[in-house]
């Protein structure tokens, strides 16, 4: 593996932990309906887990509610059972055609509990992204004590690396300043 191999490799890497990342940042409710909150469920239909987009329509006709209408009405039971069991906190409410989300406003405290979970969510992101840069670092280090590499191409090649974990630490700083004005509605 050469120099340029290590750096789109890391880079590679890199975006894959940032789209983690966001995904991480998706789950948490802000106090907005979000059909994210309920994207990623799993619905046991007739003994098949499957995603629930796959079987309802998910939409937020305003701010504070999530619908969820399934395309086959015998599938309420099982999109409600998936709902209480998943860790959303939120009761659904069944009305023979359609389960209703209403997301609750964010108390003060809860709105501080969040920009912990948020921080901390962004930090694993750019501890993550840290890593993928220490051991692309290492593998250079190696080509340059195997020869493969100058010393100059080490220098150029870790600068690259260091460019690329900036650039996606910006992305994930931004990404949580998005959801930190979000909690603060």
């Amino acid at each position: 593996m050469n120099a340029k191999d290590i750096i789109k490799d890391t880079e590679a890497k890199m975006r894959k932990t940032v789209e983690a990342t966001q995904r991480e940042f998706s789950v948490v409710r802000t106090g907005r309906a979000s059909t994210s909150l309920v994207d990623s469920l799993r619905v046991d239909y007739y003994g098949a887990p499957t995603p629930l987009r796959q079987i309802a329509s998910i939409t937020t006709p305003d701010a504070r509610l999530v619908m969820v209408q399934p395309w086959d009405k015998n599938a309420l039971a099982d999109i409600e059972k998936a709902i209480l069991k998943s860790e959303i906190g939120i009761t659904p409410t069944n009305d023979g055609k359609a389960i209703r989300l209403s997301i609750p406003p964010l108390t003060d405290e809860r709105r501080g509990e969040l920009d912990k979970i948020l921080k901390k969510i962004a930090e694993d992101g750019r501890v993550s992204l840290r890593t993928c840069r220490h051991s692309a670092v290492e593998h250079i280090r190696k080509l340059e004590k195997d020869k493969a590499i100058t010393e100059d191409d080490r220098f150029k090649s870790q600068e690259e690396i260091q460019k690329l974990t900036d650039k996606y630490i910006k992305e994930i700083d931004t990404f949580l300043a998005g959801k930190e004005k979000e909690v603060q509605g």
